[in-house]
């Protein structure tokens, strides 16, 4: 199904933009090299550092990649709240012999410097997370040249982002690993989403824009199935984090696998917004009582998590995951692409009259 958005790439596979430093110019390059469509992850840093990562990105690949942007979050979060929820985590910063971040540090991401990059310096592909872009915005990057998605978990949050003026939407089910790209966070609605496939079948029902699926992807079969059910091409994160490309740390990745992590779950501890990782202590421990405050808890937790990496304590950090975890491939990103691609077509001819369906 061909689309101004699939015609920027030969094969249906979407790198998910991970941001922490997963998502790497080596990860993005190789993934679009092999066909796909590589992400950079904008998100925590800033618009001079994604702009350093576009040249570099821009060094090893002529394909198209795509750049990740987080929406500004409104100031919603009760101080008190993180206050209480700051002297929980007194035990784990001196455990890590570490400071608390400090919870105002800034609640915009660098969003309007880094539109500001974006247009003066136009990259092929711009999408967003948590929550829609002003129409302006779109029409100011599709001047540009600038296909744009917003990720979206529900069918009426892609009739916004349809009269938005969005190219398409990223229909995110509650498989996804890292943080959910809900609109708005409310902690009354926790736990209460879609999984994929039903929500690209509510989507494709509600809107007329081109679907990328994520959620819970691991093999080639599941992008057929999402290819199937309506969307024009699927995004994977987790398959991706186990890559020898990948930025993500070594104990992450290990623990994609790991017997020791035997689910994932949703929570909030580590950032104030719902978000899929690895079960491991910090997650069991504190997330029953982190409250909606993002990102004021992102910022609270930040050097918890880098002490407890570089103290090489898994279970002090944020192992964002997927539901399929457990099936990640220590394959070169390039060579996955290329395995991908070869099971979406046996997956196709298994379902084709005379092409093997049992």
């Amino acid at each position: 199904m061909s689309s101004p958005l699939t015609d920027l790439f030969p094969h249906p596979i979407v790198q998910a933009p991970m941001a922490g430093g997963v998502s790497v110019p080596q990860l993005a390059a190789a993934v679009s090299e092999a066909g796909g469509l590589g992400f950079l992850a904008a998100g925590y840093k800033t618009a001079d550092g994604m702009y350093q990562e576009i040249k570099q990105l821009r060094g090893l690949t002529g394909r198209p990649f795509g750049v990740n942007l987080f929406l500004p979050q409104p100031e919603y979060a009760d101080p008190s709240a993180v206050e209480v929820y700051a002297h929980q985590l007194a035990g784990e910063a001196a455990w890590y012999t570490t400071e608390l971040g400090d919870p105002d540090s800034g609640r915009d991401d660098g969003y309007d410097a880094k539109l500001a990059v974006l247009l003066d310096n136009p990259v092929p592909v711009v999408s967003f997370h948590f929550g829609v872009p002003k129409p302006q915005v779109l029409e100011s990057l599709h001047r540009a040249g600038t296909f744009t998605l917003v990720t979206v978990t529900t069918a009426d949050e892609a009739l916004a982002v349809e009269r938005a003026g969005a190219g398409a939407v990223i229909a995110q089910g509650m498989e996804a690993g890292g943080h959910q790209g809900t609109h708005r966070d409310l902690p009354e609605l926790d736990g209460s989403g879609l999984g994929l496939l039903a929500l690209i079948a509510q989507i494709r029902e509600t809107v007329s824009l081109p679907i990328v699926a994520a959620g819970g992807i691991m093999r080639g079969h599941q992008i057929a199935a999402a290819l199937a059910c309506g969307a024009t091409a699927a995004q994977l994160g987790t398959a991706f984090l186990a890559t020898p490309e990948s930025g993500a740390n070594a104990l992450h990745k290990q623990a994609l696998t790991n017997p020791l992590y035997v689910r994932t779950e949703l929570t909030r501890a580590f950032s104030g917004r719902p978000a899929r990782g690895l079960v491991n202590r910090f997650l069991r421990e504190h997330g029953p009582y982190a409250p909606a405050a993002y990102p004021e808890v992102h910022h609270l937790t930040s050097p918890l998590r880098k002490a407890a990496a570089k103290a090489g304590d898994a279970q002090g950090m944020a192992l964002w995951a997927g539901q399929g975890h457990r099936m990640a491939r220590e394959l070169p990103a390039g060579q996955l692409v290329e395995v991908l691609t070869a099971e979406i077509e046996a997956a196709r001819d298994a379902l084709t009259p005379g092409g093997g369906a049992r």
